[in-house]
C-alpha cells in the first residue's frame, strides 16, 4: 500500500468506505472523471446520425469512433509516459481542459472533419482520465479498498451504457446534437479547477526511460487498421485488415519483449508471468462481450422487438455486469481467484447459450423464447462483472512501484483493444454467416446461430488464463 493512500476510518471494507469524509473528494474526482469517459462515448454512437443527417459527411462517419478510440488509447499512454516534471495531479487537470476544448471543438463544427478532429482531442482527454482512476487507486485507497475502488469504475461503465444513449436521445433531433458536446464544457473546465484541491499529491516513482515510439506506433496502427475493418463491407477486405493490425501488434510484442524501453510493465508479454496472463483474461473478456453490439438487431429481425424495448433489453448486460461488480465486490483471496473463474467460465457460457436461444424465429415476442435469451443477456454481463474488479486489483498487486502508471494504462488499453478486435472479428462471422447476403430473417438465424458459438471460444481462452491465476497464487 502507498504511504500516501487515506487511511479510511475504522475496520470495514464496503463499498461505502470509499464515501467517507476522507476518501469522499478524491472518490467523487476519480468517479467522476470515468464517468466522463464512459457515458460520452454512448452519448455520441447515439448522436451520430444526427450529426451526419446535419451537416453531412456520411463518408466519414466510422472515424467518428475509429479515431476516438485510438486517441483514447494515445492518452492513457501519456499518463504513463508524461514527462517527470507532469505530475499525476497535472495531468488530471490537462486531461480535462483537454476534453472540454474537444468538446467545445465538436460542438460548434462547421463540418463532419472538424467533428472528426474535435473527438480526437476528446478522446485523448479520456483516455488520460480512464487511466488515471486506476492510477490513482494506490495513492488515494488504502490496499483492501482497491477491489472496492475498481467495482465502483465497473458499476459506472455498466450504468453509462442505460444512463449514455438516454442521454443522447434528448439532443438527437435536429441541431441539438450540438448540445450534447456543449453541456460537457463546463464539466471539463469544473473537474480541471478542483482537481488541486481534492486530488492529492502522488510522488511520482517511475523509473526514468525512453518513450517507446516503436511500439506506440504500431499500436495505434493495429487499432486503426481493426476499427477500419468494422465499418468494410467486403468480407475478404475485413480479413485482410484484421490480418495486418494482427501482424502490427505481433511485431509490437516482439520488441516490446526483447526492447528494454518498454510500452507495458515487465512480464506483461510473457506468458510464464502471472501479469501477462491478468491482461489476457481482460483481452479475452471484452473480446466475448462486445458480440453484443449485435443483440438490438437480432431482436428486432428475429424476436419482432421494437427498438426502444431491444435497447433496454441489451442494457442487461450493463445490469449484469453492475449487480456482479456488487455482488462480489467484498471477495478477497481465494474468493476473489475464484470470482475470476467462475465469471470467465459464465460469459462463455451465456455467450454459447445466446446462440440456441437468440437464434430463433420468434415474431411474436413469446416470453417463453425471448426470457432464456434475456436472461444470456444477463448473465454474460454478468460474468465480466464478477471478475473485473479482482483482475485490476491483481494488476496493481503484481507489479513494482516504478511500473505502477505503466500497468494503470495497460488496463483500459486492454479493454481497447479487446473491443476492437472483438468487434471486428464479430463483423467477419455475421457477415459470412449470412447477415447481409441472403439477409432477412434466414440470413439472421444464421448469423446469429454461428456468431455467438463462435464468439464463445476465446471465452475459453480467458477461462484458462484465469485458472492459471488460481494455480499460481494458490
Amino acid at each position: 500500500m502507498s504511504e500516501t493512500a487515506l487511511e479510511p476510518t475504522g475496520s470495514s471494507t464496503s463499498l461505502f468506505q470509499l464515501f467517507s469524509p476522507s476518501l469522499l473528494p478524491a472518490t467523487l474526482m476519480l468517479g467522476g472523471g470515468m464517468t466522463i469517459s464512459a457515458v460520452e462515448s454512448y452519448i455520441t454512437a447515439t448522436i451520430a446520425p444526427s450529426i451526419v443527417r446535419d451537416i453531412g459527411g456520411l463518408e466519414l462517419f466510422s472515424l467518428v469512433t475509429t479515431l476516438y478510440i485510438a486517441a483514447t488509447i494515445l492518452g492513457s499512454i501519456f499518463m504513463a509516459m508524461r514527462p517527470r516534471s507532469i505530475s499525476l495531479r497535472n495531468v488530471y487537470i490537462v486531461a480535462a481542459v483537454i476534453f472540454g476544448v474537444g468538446s467545445l471543438l465538436c460542438a460548434a463544427a462547421p463540418s463532419m472533419p472538424v467533428v472528426l478532429i474535435g473527438r480526437t482531442v476528446q478522446g485523448f482527454g479520456t483516455g488520460a482520465l480512464a487511466a488515471l482512476c486506476y492510477a490513482f487507486i494506490r495513492f488515494v485507497y488504502p490496499e483492501p479498498l482497491w477491489p472496492k475502488a475498481s467495482t465502483l469504475y465497473a458499476a459506472i461503465w455498466g450504468v453509462s451504457t442505460v444512463i449514455g444513449p438516454t442521454l443522447g436521445g434528448f439532443f438527437a433531433h435536429g441541431s441539438s446534437w450540438r448540445y450534447a458536446f456543449a453541456v460537457l464544457v463546463p464539466l471539463g473546465v469544473l473537474m480541471a479547477m478542483l482537481a488541486p484541491r481534492l486530488l492529492p499529491e502522488a510522488e511520482d516513482d517511475r523509473e526514468q526511460t525512453k518513450v517507446p515510439v516503436m511500439q506506440i506506433c504500431l499500436l495505434l496502427a493495429a487499432v486503426l487498421l481493426v476499427s477500419t475493418a468494422g465499418t468494410v463491407e467486403m468480407t475478404t477486405a475485413k480479413i485482410a485488415l484484421i490480418a495486418v493490425s494482427v501482424v502490427a501488434v505481433g511485431a509490437m510484442l516482439v520488441i516490446e519483449r526483447r526492447g528494454d524501453n518498454r510500452l507495458l510493465p515487465s512480464g506483461a508479454v510473457t506468458l510464464s508471468q502471472p501479469i501477462s496472463r491478468v491482461y489476457l483474461t481482460m483481452l479475452g473478456l471484452t473480446f466475448v462481450l462486445v458480440s453484443d453490439i449485435f443483440i438490438p438487431y437480432f431482436l428486432q429481425v428475429l424476436h419482432g422487438v421494437t427498438p426502444l424495448i431491444s435497447g433496454y433489453l441489451v442494457a442487461l448486460v450493463a445490469l449484469g455486469w453492475t449487480v456482479a461488480a456488487f455482488s462480489s465486490g467484498s471477495f478477497s483471496g481465494r474468493k476473489a481467484n475464484a470470482a475470476i473463474i467462475a465469471g470467465c467460465v459464465t460469459e462463455a457460457a451465456a455467450t454459447a447459450a445466446l446462440a440456441i436461444f437468440l437464434a430463433r424465429e420468434n415474431p411474436d415476442a413469446h416470453l417463453a423464447i425471448l426470457g432464456p435469451a434475456a436472461v444470456a443477456m444477463f448473465m454474460m454481463g454478468f460474468g465480466v462483472g464478477l471478475g473485473w474488479a479482482h483482475l485490476v486489483a491483481k494488476v496493481l498487486k503484481l507489479v513494482i512501484d516504478s511500473e505502477q502508471d505503466k500497468a494503470s494504462a495497460a488496463i483500459p488499453t486492454m479493454s481497447s483493444l479487446g473491443s476492437a478486435f472483438g468487434a471486428a472479428f464479430a463483423g467477419v462471422i455475421a457477415n459470412g454467416a449470412g447477415l447481409v447476403e441472403p439477409g432477412g430473417v434466414a440470413g439472421a438465424l444464421s448469423a446469429a446461430g454461428w456468431l455467438y458459438l463462435i464468439m464463445a471460444v476465446p471465452g475459453l481462452i480467458a477461462i484458462g488464463a484465469a485458472l492459471s491465476l488460481n494455480r499460481a497464487s494458490a
